[in-house]
Parts: structure tokens; C-alpha cells; sequence
């Protein structure tokens, strides 16, 4: 109750920031001195192009991976008329293909740049049941299996970068409250491979929960390695962005009048990626999960290490598995080392 009224009221937190903050006005203080370096995907629309605009208008440079590149093109034209020295780089990506996460990561290696922050954050939402190229559900495929892949081929990349800058490098996976709302019973890894008893809202759920799930691993074994990277997982809030428009069909329009007076606006929503991407705050925090701008507390399944340890393993055969069917170049290789 506390937190709906801090939520509603826009009480800060410990951090001086809470539900009304804008990206903007969390990253005022951040004054780059080195040349960073942040990969968002999805960064077309909604929240990923807010995310992209602010951090480019403080001098990070930011590779945007898209699916759809005239969107890209037109997102990079209105950062730069803002901010005419921004070095937005485009990259395509499809999240949901393994060839097309393979050819990308080979594409941006191939550049030669730093990788200080990835920030995972594209998304999808499907009533209807959809399959990837891969035979797998699509949102599944997309929110979280193409960001599972996506960090793992990356990851060296940003070890080295920290160990080469000294600036600690950090990853942030977008999930969402809704990640609450799953049930241990139905998180089920072949379940939500096949789409079994598909119901969209709750493909969405359980995608947002593997999503913290994975933080949570990765912290883990980041920190075993001593690595200079961090993870963690945020909630950007109810924000009106086009996931939230793919839903309106199933409630009316008038509840959904009144509960659109309850979203936050775009650059609300992409305040806490920003705070955790650039706060000196979160210098050394990995493995939680944000809202507002502040830590806070997740789902006793999202917090279950057990739970976290099963699915990496599971992700990591079946990438595995699909890479060798697939026989993706030499990418099967990646695969061969430990996790991490």
C-alpha cells in the first residue's frame, strides 16, 4: 500500500527519485569524462528510443539494434537534430532469430568498439500464439531466449572493455511488475518453448520473469569470476508505449481512459534504465531489481537461485542444441566454453 501511494504521490526514494522522475532529470548530474559506449536494442519506439535520445544527448555512444531500420533511421535523424554530435550507430537484429543475433554480434564485434553498457530492452506482446523461425514461442524467443544469446556473445567484449578502461562495465534487462503474477506451476521451460495453453498476457509474464531470473545468474557468476561487469534487472512502470496498445483490445475503452491516467509518460518510463545505466549510485550493485528509480523487492519465484540456476541451464542446452542443428558458422563454439 505504501508503495502504490509513493508510486501515485511521485515520493523519491533513498536514490532523490521516484515515479515522476524523468530520464532526463536523473542523468543531469552525469557528466561523461571517457567515451562510453551503450548497445540498446529495440530503441525504435517507446522507451528504448527515449533511453537512446538522453544517453546520446550526454555524450554516450549508442549503437541502436533494430529490426525495423527505416524506424531506426528516422530515431537517429531526430537524436541528431537535438543533439548533432550524437554517434548513433545502426545495426539490424531480429531477436527472435538465432542467425540474425549471430550475424549482429559479428557485424558489432567487427567494429572494433568499447561495450560499456547493453541494455536489453526490446520487447514483444502476442495474443495470438506465434512461432520464431526456430519453432519456439515468439515472445518467449524474442523478450527473453534473443537476450540470453545476445549477453552471452557480447559478454567477453565487455570484460575486456572494463579491463582495458577500468570503468566497470554494466548490462540491464527490462522486465516488468507483471513478472509477479506467475505461478511456480506454470513456469514450465518446454511449456513455454512449445506455447502450450498459450495466453498472451502470461507468455509476456513468464518472459519478464526469466528476465530477472537471469540477472540474478549472471550477478551470480559474474561476481565468481570477479568480472568488472553487473546485471541487473528493472521495472520501468505501466508506460503508454505500443505493448500497452496491443493490449487495449481486451479491456474497454473507457477503463482504459482511466487507467491511462496512471501510465507514466515515455521518458518517465525510461528514467530508471537511464539512473541504473549512468548513476554513480549503482556503481557495484548487480543482481537486484529497480523500480523508480530504487531498489526494490521482486516475486519469491524471481528471487528463487534454484529456480535462476535451472533455467541458464536449460537456456544454454537448448541454444546449444539449436546452434549444432542449425550449424551456424563457428558460432557453436561460443557454446563450448562454461557458463561465463
Amino acid at each position: 500500500m505504501k508503495e502504490t501511494i509513493r508510486y501515485l504521490a511521485g515520493i523519491a526514494g533513498p536514490s532523490g527519485f521516484g515515479s515522476n522522475s524523468t530520464a532526463e532529470q536523473v542523468t543531469q548530474q552525469y557528466s561523461p569524462s571517457n567515451n562510453l559506449t551503450a548497445l540498446i536494442t529495440g530503441a525504435t519506439s517507446g522507451i528504448g528510443a527515449e533511453t537512446a535520445r538522453v544517453l546520446a544527448k550526454r555524450g554516450v555512444r549508442v549503437v541502436i539494434g533494430a529490426r525495423d531500420m527505416k524506424k531506426a533511421i528516422k530515431i537517429r535523424e531526430k537524436i541528431q537534430e537535438e543533439s548533432p554530435y550524437a554517434e548513433i550507430i545502426l545495426l539490424e537484429i531480429d531477436l527472435s532469430s538465432l542467425a540474425s543475433i549471430h550475424r549482429f554480434c559479428s557485424e558489432f564485434l567487427a567494429l572494433e568498439l568499447p561495450l560499456n553498457i547493453l541494455i536489453n530492452n526490446a520487447g514483444v506482446y502476442s495474443h495470438n500464439l506465434e512461432f520464431s523461425e526456430e519453432k519456439i514461442e515468439l515472445t518467449f524467443a524474442t523478450n527473453y531466449l534473443g537476450h540470453f544469446l545476445l549477453t552471452k556473445m557480447l559478454l567477453e567484449k565487455m570484460i575486456d572493455t572494463s579491463n582495458k578502461t577500468g570503468i566497470q562495465g554494466r548490462i540491464i534487462n527490462i522486465s516488468s511488475v507483471i513478472h509477479s503474477w506467475v505461478k511456480r506451476t506454470c513456469f514450465c521451460f518446454k511449456d513455454m518453448l512449445s506455447g502450450k495453453n498459450y495466453n498472451g498476457t502470461r507468455a509476456y509474464a513468464q518472459s519478464k520473469l526469466a528476465m530477472i531470473l537471469h540477472a540474478k545468474e549472471m550477478a551470480r557468476q559474474l561476481k565468481a569470476r570477479n568480472a568488472r561487469v553487473t546485471i541487473n534487472a528493472i521495472h520501468p512502470g505501466i508506460v503508454r508505449t505500443g505493448i500497452i496498445r496491443a493490449h487495449k483490445g481486451l479491456i474497454t475503452d473507457s477503463l482504459f481512459f482511466i487507467a491511462s491516467k496512471l501510465l507514466k509518460t515515455v521518458s518517465q518510463g525510461a528514467s530508471t534504465t537511464c539512473y541504473v545505466a549512468l548513476s554513480r549510485e549503482t556503481e557495484g550493485v548487480s543482481g537486484k531489481y529497480f523500480t523508480d528509480c530504487n531498489e526494490s523487492n521482486c516475486s519469491s519465484l524471481a528471487n528463487d537461485e534454484l529456480e535462476a540456476k535451472k533455467l541458464w541451464n536449460n537456456t544454454n542446452s537448448l541454444l546449444q542444441k539449436r546452434l549444432r542443428q542449425a550449424t551456424i558458422g563457428s558460432s557453436s563454439s561460443l557454446f563450448s566454453r562454461p557458463c561465463i
